[in-house]
């Protein structure tokens, strides 16, 4: 009986540790998703933390949630990242611009300290400019076949491959950005706009930018890759 009681004992105490191990995902690496997995919830910013370098300015006046959608006024710079790093993802975001058109941008693979420019590869939002990739911090990639990592520059813009496919101001655009190993395709409403395969970033921070005027985001979630 002593034995079925210790047995019973130990086993408990094991499905414990596994239930706080599963509770803990993301503590120990970042994360592959194995299912959808909604990143901003429609209601308050759980999961995200919300960053401008000026410490005398509230982040709640800069970022805001009203209907199921977030509320970016675009100044001061600064970003917000998920709390957890991912890799291996199909991302989907949709976004618009409510007035004046001018400057965002899709942080990924972010890590680091955070300040204004992360190290990260940037899927540009700035208006007309949708789809281009932009190299922050000596991150590297190769599109085209040519490699396009400078370590001197704090930016190197790589060009996307079709005029612009965004819709005007007020209407809402989708981005699908898909990160695979070492490689990065994205589509602006559908058209594929750029690629890149040899990243120097594989996984880290996804980060929505405040950088110029205000703008909006909703239905923001990653799901496992299909390709």
């Amino acid at each position: 009986m002593r034995q079925v009681v210790g047995g019973l004992f130990a086993l408990g105490i094991l499905i414990v540790l596994l239930s706080a191990l599963v509770g803990c995902q993301g503590m120990f690496g970042p994360i592959g998703p194995k299912e959808k997995v909604t990143l901003f919830n429609g209601t308050d910013f759980a999961g995200w933390k919300l960053y401008v370098a000026d410490k005398t300015i509230d982040v709640h006046e800069v970022w805001s949630v009203s209907n199921g959608v977030v509320y970016c006024e675009g100044r001061p710079n600064g970003y917000m990242r998920t709390k957890a790093e991912y890799k291996d993802y199909h991302l989907h975001l949709e976004w618009r611009w409510p007035g004046e058109p001018t400057n965002s941008g899709v942080l990924l693979h972010a890590k680091g300290p955070d300040k204004v420019w992360p190290r990260c590869i940037e899927c540009q939002l700035k208006a007309g400019n949708a789809g281009d990739l932009v190299l922050i911090g000596g991150t590297g990639i190769t599109v085209d076949g040519r490699d396009r990592q400078n370590v001197e520059k704090q930016f190197v813009v790589i060009t996307k491959k079709q005029q612009s496919s965004e819709r005007p101001p007020g209407r809402w655009n989708t981005y699908e950005i898909y990160c695979k190993g070492d490689t990065i395709r994205c589509y602006v409403n559908g058209m594929l706009q750029n690629e890149g395969t040899n990243a120097t970033e594989t996984a880290g921070w996804i980060c929505l930018q405040s950088e110029g005027s205000p703008i909006e985001f909703r239905n923001i979630y990653i799901e496992p890759l299909d390709y």
